[in-house]
């Protein structure tokens, strides 16, 4: 059931999340906020963090910031570079597989678009299979001090966006 609101509305998810996906997701009962969020014409930044398969070479992460082709149509420009391991991470539910003879590598991606099952595909695309995907945030909206299942109350954020 959704959470209802002070004034008994109840509050709407702005975009979704896959089943094997974790992370940030904004609820809001403000329609409009809903629709700057989640309508591709706002190209409201949205970062993922994104363990992978493999090692990243510097031509899969810029083939991931010019584009990828996801069936037969260029994905928007993106911001792609390796990172470390987010430190703190909660365990995954159901676990990752980790094969022994297969490195694994963290990317941080910054997609303007939202396409179903995008960064999967996009990782896919150049060679690098998505193992955990996490979208750590949407717009101002961050995961930073969030613990697995938590959330926390914003002020209305509109003008920001």
């Amino acid at each position: 059931m959704r959470p209802r609101q002070r004034d008994g509305s109840r509050a709407n998810p702005a975009g979704r999340l896959d089943t094997d996906s974790e992370g940030l997701v904004v609820l809001t009962a403000d329609g409009a906020l809903q629709a700057r969020i989640a309508h591709p014409k706002h190209k409201l930044a949205k970062t993922y963090w994104v363990q992978v398969e493999g090692n990243p070479s510097d031509v899969q992460l810029a083939t991931l910031r010019q584009g990828v082709a996801l069936d037969g149509v260029l994905t928007r420009p993106a911001t792609a570079r390796a990172m470390p391991e987010p430190p703190g991470l909660w365990p995954r539910e159901p676990p990752i597989r980790v094969r022994k003879a297969i490195p694994t590598a963290w990317l941080e991606l910054v997609l303007h678009e939202g396409r179903n099952r995008q960064v999967r595909r996009m990782t896919a695309a150049v060679g690098l299979p998505t193992l955990r995907l996490i979208r750590w945030s949407v717009g101002p909206w961050t995961l930073e001090g969030l613990a697995s299942g938590s959330w926390r109350r914003e002020s209305n954020m509109l003008p920001m966006l």
